[in-house]
């Protein structure tokens, strides 16, 4: 067997080791380790029949889905590039990541055949492959037809590139992250020797999969294990609280929005959650009224610190320490290191305000296409994150600011230069800044800070839908504030601080769903 390293080599090898374990479940299918690994040989074959060849870069498009698997394994059989795509994102938004991360071929579900039928006159994509054939695009099933389901043989490295995933950039536009193949495997090294996860393990899989907390927190670490995956299209409180019980999960992952949802749902008291050895919570830290919640039913928490640059496991807080170490990051994993430094690079004493870097083999290679950027954020094989943090004399992190006003609502991260430059276009805005503010249900939401031209009439409402269909949904204001002038220092930069301490009180403005029935739609999409 040649490619005897990365992703593709785990899967391959653990279908040797178990092929009768049950690796994957989705409603009413399910997948030995055996059958998902001749199948994602069949697929990498079709794959490479349509011209992917070793370095070429495979998107995939849609809700979860097992096709999802089937064409990340595939690519990595192949040593191409899988670069999953956000869902939420606009037609220009994914134009944008498209182009930029040159893909050869577009595997999408036929929910998302509009818009890329909407944009594809702006794509050089060379092949399209939705999930039912039509006009422009084979069928999924094509790839599989008359093709080997023998393993490829390809050499893959560790130190090559597996998958390119795009994060939020503060210019406004996404860099996409490069993780190798190392990178992933390290990082799973490094989580299962933090948590004791073994191939019994049936893990609930609901994040979307596009983001590295819904990837690589629990699923692919299961399949390098030999346990079980159970996957569904997305979050819902509900049925999340009924797969527990119909699958005895153990273990998922989620923002702790998603928890609070859970928690809120009347289904919360009387399904039996007893299956559940640890649920893992990622975004922000996990407010203490809910940890008594899920602790009164005999439900711990794992919580981590962890970027997409990251792999995304930085820094991890067991479930021992919720409430002794309550709404710190954790410590670091066994095989990365992290510290807090001053602006000139130098470690600063416990307890004193720095930057939090990270050093170790679960950090990116590089952002895709932007040495500039890489060489910004990694100097001296420190990764920087941006992150303003302390350490206590326990060796316990706390994250204490954003150094680049970064929004997370809902577990998504939000630029305001990305949001800025949306609004900008609206004809009668002169001047906007845009600021997170505190939220029960996201953690926290984008308020507009907008400067009217003169003359014109704006209300909330009109700078809400002007964002609409230039933004995500998560990334579109929640409310609006119009002032007369936007603070700013002699330099001319805008004082962020200062329209956060006057126009950041939660209530004032803030647009938050009318009805229970509302929100519950909203939470379906969590992270949003």
């Amino acid at each position: 067997m040649a490619n005897d390293q990365g992703i593709g080599f785990t899967l391959s090898r653990r279908a040797q080791l178990n092929p009768t374990n049950t690796a994957l479940i989705y409603r009413d299918e399910r997948w030995s380790y055996a059958e998902l690994d001749q199948l994602t040989n069949k697929v990498a074959h079709g794959l490479h029949a349509l011209g992917v060849n070793p370095g070429d870069r495979v998107g995939f498009l849609g809700l979860n889905h097992p096709r999802f698997f089937f064409t990340l394994f595939a690519a990595a059989k192949l040593n191409a590039i899988f670069v999953p795509l956000n869902f939420r994102l606009t037609g220009p938004e994914l134009s944008f990541i498209i182009r930029d991360a040159g893909l050869h071929t577009l595997v999408y579900e036929e929910a998302f055949s509009a818009i890329v039928d909407s944009i594809r006159q702006d794509l050089n994509v060379r092949e399209y492959v939705c999930a039912v054939e039509q006009s422009g695009a084979r069928g999924f099933d094509s790839l599989l037809h008359d093709q080997r389901d023998s393993d490829l043989d390809y050499p893959v490295a560790m130190s090559d590139v597996a998958l390119i995933m795009y994060t939020s950039g503060t210019t406004g536009r996404p860099k996409g992250a490069m993780l190798t193949h190392g990178n992933i495997i390290w990082n799973n090294i490094n989580a299962l020797l933090a948590d004791d996860t073994t191939s019994e393990e049936i893990t609930l899989v609901v994040a979307p999969l596009f983001h590295i907390g819904g990837l690589n927190v629990t699923p692919l670490l299961s399949f390098m294990k030999g346990a079980t995956v159970v996957l569904e299209q997305m979050f819902e409180p509900g049925l999340v609280l009924e797969y527990i019980e119909k699958f005895h999960i153990t273990s998922m992952f989620g923002v702790p929005a998603m928890y609070l949802f859970m928690a809120q749902h009347p289904d919360f008291a009387t399904r039996d959650l007893s299956s559940i050895r640890v649920l893992s919570c990622g975004g922000a830290p996990v407010p203490e009224a809910l940890i008594k919640v899920y602790g009164s039913r005999g439900l711990p928490f794992n919580q981590g610190y962890g970027l997409t640059e990251t792999s995304p496991f930085a820094s991890f807080l067991p479930s021992s320490m919720a409430t002794e170490k309550l709404g710190s990051a954790g410590i670091a994993p066994f095989f990365t290191d992290v510290k807090i430094v001053d602006d000139h690079g130098h470690d600063v004493p416990d307890g004193e305000r720095g930057e939090i870097v990270v050093r170790g083999p679960n950090v990116m290679k590089g952002y895709w296409n932007r040495p500039d950027a890489t060489a910004e954020v990694l100097i001296d094989g420190w990764f920087h994150t941006g992150d303003v943090g302390i350490r206590d004399a326990d060796g316990y992190f706390f994250i204490v600011d954003r150094k680049k006003d970064m929004i997370i609502s809902g577990g998504e991260n939000v630029y305001p230069a990305e949001v800025e430059d949306a609004l900008y276009r609206h004809p009668g805005i002169k001047e906007v800044a845009v600021i997170g503010v505190q939220d029960p249900r996201w953690g926290e939401s984008v308020r507009a800070v907008v400067v009217p031209k003169e003359g014109v009439s704006l209300t909330e409402q009109d700078v809400i839908e002007f964002s609409k269909d230039k933004l995500a949904r998560y990334k579109q204001p929640r409310s609006v504030v119009f002032i007369d002038v936007l603070p700013r220092n002699p330099a001319g930069k805008v004082l962020k601080f200062d329209l956060r301490e006057r126009h950041g009180a939660p209530d004032a403005g803030a647009q938050t769903p009318a009805s229970q029935e509302e929100a519950t739609t909203t939470a379906g999409e969590i992270p949003r």
